[in-house]
């Protein structure tokens, strides 16, 4: 229940409410008022006559068609931009709402031209301005126009040698010496090696042609443009008395938003009485529509209190329920109180993220604490906090943080930790603060600890823990440089005899989180999804580079492993300033290992079991892994790019030679 009671100034409110009440109804448009003028002389240009709404040429007046119509009459030729393309109108039919075009770049008279732009069926998703024209006559087919440096036999390739015997584009930057046309989806595992696409377009009724269909087929139909269709129209049948009604073949059902006395040259009494009660029914639509917004507006915050209440008693409900049905855990239960004691009113603030805040608390017993109060903009309904008391709330283990204790109360929660004095892994490899860099051997000690943690996790407790958020955030070190794995907000508990985990949303920190969390086709997402998380994270501490350099122009910038790769491939080392030989070995071995951590698919990586054991062993007998990032078949050809220049990118003029530089601590 909501006690509302009116104060003056809340008087003073409803009157400023109810007089823009009345200016509303007053303005309130008439239909007759805010039509478009569909009554403009029709323009031409060249072949194209009678070019009337919902069209206009470039130039015509203002009030003149919808100007998302627009045309432009260049040297007596109809043109369209359409998509950042240029297009030559061929014909435009107001019976069906057709438009045909053709690209700026096909001639009929000359056979080896070819499209200049790409027009697929990404560029008419939303059927604005226009959508293809969908018929069981007008089946639409995508071709690829594909140069080759050398020839290619296979069905799928037509060759085009009967039109074009050379192909060289000043606009494209790869020189082909063969041309070929593919018709329908192309999947990655069709494309060849010398090959490149160069444009993709759409085309129509290449169905009449049979068996029998050949490039100068395709060239013929192309030249004879595609047709598209718009979707409002002042039609025949309508005209004088609204617009059109189309069903999705563009068959007139029906006018809309008529007045079939408007256009009387007599009124009689007759029309005169029906203008009159169409503008009181306007008006009382105006009054309607008032009327739902002053409600939506005093309906909408007070359903949103509603909703944000429910959901917080829920949230605290299931913690709640969570906490009763484990209530052998070992962490102790904090009163809030309690923690704004321990941490001395919130004195000493560490850190803040996306989970809320963490600050520095001391025990009674003098220990120091890190405690993470979730808030603010933590996720939602007391998941994270479920997860991490879940997880770490009853192992031990010298690699993994350890939670002390936790909060409840309503709204509040609070995980109470070990203290870390040494701050996280980010902050010694990144950061620029005069602080003395880690040495070599102290920074494979803290990989093998991380490995050693993870390990652990995967294969030390009843249920196996995945993290999904291995990153040097995430990686604690105590007085002596121990690393600890801590966050386990987005962490899942799954059997150990299962290796697939059933996930309903990618999960992760971009530039760590594994391929297949991305694309299904290249594996299960499992434990491996750490495993390639740990990857990423040690060849960040074996090179000291972030993921991604911000301030660089990714254009300009090379893939550091398969860099790294092509280095060892061919048998040259990486220069590291002043290591020693030992030193060299370390960083190397680290790499390798690496390396086969962020195999794109999930089989080709190690366990952590595995993973421990390379770092343990010798260098000597490491094997250099295929390469990273090697696309997987039946991946589609527009995910390669999104994913190969998410992590890892180094200066393109940096790419002959790096230095890392080595420290003793």
């Amino acid at each position: 229940m909501f006690d509302i009671s009116l104060s003056p100034l809340s008087t003073m409110s409803c009157k400023i409410l109810v007089n823009l009440i009345v200016i509303m109804i007053l303005l309130y448009p008439l239909p007759c008022l805010t039509k478009p003028n569909h009554q403009c002389p029709p323009s031409s240009c060249g072949n194209i006559q009678n070019i009337s709404y919902p069209f206009r040429l470039k130039g015509d007046r203002e009030n003149c068609g919808d100007p998302n119509y627009e045309l432009s009459c260049v040297n007596n030729q109809t043109l369209l931009n359409l998509h950042n393309g240029k297009y030559i109108v061929n014909s435009i039919n107001f019976n069906n709402s057709t438009i045909r075009i053709t690209d700026f770049g096909l001639n009929q008279k000359n056979c080896s031209s070819i499209p200049l732009y790409t027009l697929t069926n990404n560029n008419f998703t939303n059927g604005k301005p226009y959508r293809f024209l969908l018929s069981d006559n007008n089946n639409l087919e995508t071709i690829a126009f594909m140069t080759c440096e050398a020839s290619i036999i296979s069905p799928i390739y037509m060759d085009t040698s009967a039109c074009i015997k050379h192909f060289n584009s000043s606009n494209s930057s790869f020189f082909g010496i063969y041309t070929y046309a593919v018709l329908g989806d192309l999947m990655i595992s069709e494309l060849e090696d010398s090959c490149s696409i160069l444009v993709m377009v759409m085309t129509s009724n290449l169905s009449k042609f049979d068996s029998k269909l050949s490039y100068v087929n395709i060239h013929q139909q192309l030249v004879y443009g595609l047709e598209l269709s718009w979707s409002e129209i002042l039609c025949k049948e309508c005209k004088g008395r609204g617009y059109c009604k189309l069903n999705n073949k563009n068959e007139v059902i029906g006018c809309s938003s008529g007045r079939p006395c408007s256009h009387d040259y007599i009124p009689s009494f007759k029309c005169a009485l029906k203008e009159a009660i169409d503008a009181v029914k306007d008006v009382a639509k105006g009054v309607i529509l008032v009327i739902r917004i002053i409600g939506g507006l005093l309906f909408v915050p007070m359903y949103m209190i509603y909703k944000w209440r429910r959901r917080h008693l829920s949230a605290y409900d299931s913690v709640e329920e969570f906490l009763k049905t484990h209530n052998n855990l070992m962490p102790i239960r904090y009163s809030y109180s309690d923690i704004k004691k321990i941490t001395k009113g919130f004195k000493d603030k560490l850190g803040e993220g996306g989970y809320g805040s963490v600050y520095k608390g001391q025990l009674r017993n003098g220990h120091l604490v890190a405690i993470k109060m979730l808030g603010g903009k933590s996720r939602a309904n007391g998941q994270e906090f479920i997860n991490e008391v879940a997880t770490i709330g009853t192992i031990h283990h010298v690699n993994v943080v350890h939670l002390i204790g936790f909060c409840v109360e309503k709204s509040k929660r609070a995980l109470v930790y070990e203290f870390m004095p040494n701050g996280s892994l980010d902050k010694h490899i990144f950061s620029r603060e005069k602080m003395v860099p880690l040495s070599c051997e102290k920074m494979f000690d803290i990989a093998l600890g991380v490995a050693h943690g993870i390990e652990y996790l995967h294969r030390g407790c009843d249920m196996r823990i995945l993290h999904f958020d291995i990153k040097p955030h995430n990686i604690l070190l105590d007085v002596n440089f121990t690393p600890k794995v801590s966050d386990f907000g987005l962490a899942k508990l799954y059997p150990i005899d299962n290796s697939i985990v059933s996930l309903t949303a990618a999960r992760g920190t971009m530039g760590y989180m594994a391929p297949e969390l991305f694309y299904k086709n290249i594996g299960g997402v499992s434990y491996k999804a750490d495993v390639y998380s740990f990857g990423m994270l040690l060849m960040e501490m074996a090179s000291r580079r972030r993921n991604m350099n911000e301030g660089e122009d990714h254009k300009s910038q090379v893939y550091f492993p398969s860099w790294v790769y092509d280095q060892f491939s061919e048998g040259r080392e990486i220069e590291m300033g002043n290591g020693t030989e030992e030193e060299e070995k370390l960083l190397k071995k680290m790499i390798i290992v690496a390396l086969w951590c962020i195999q794109m698919k999930p089989s080709d990586r190690p366990s952590m079991n595995k993973v421990v054991e390379l770092l343990e062993g010798d260098v000597e007998s490491l094997q250099m892994p295929p390469k990273p990032f090697q696309t997987p078949k039946g991946m589609p050809i527009q995910g390669i790019g999104q994913f190969r220049n998410l992590p890892w990118l180094l200066p393109g003029e940096s790419t002959n030679s790096l230095t890392i530089v080595i420290n003793r601590r």
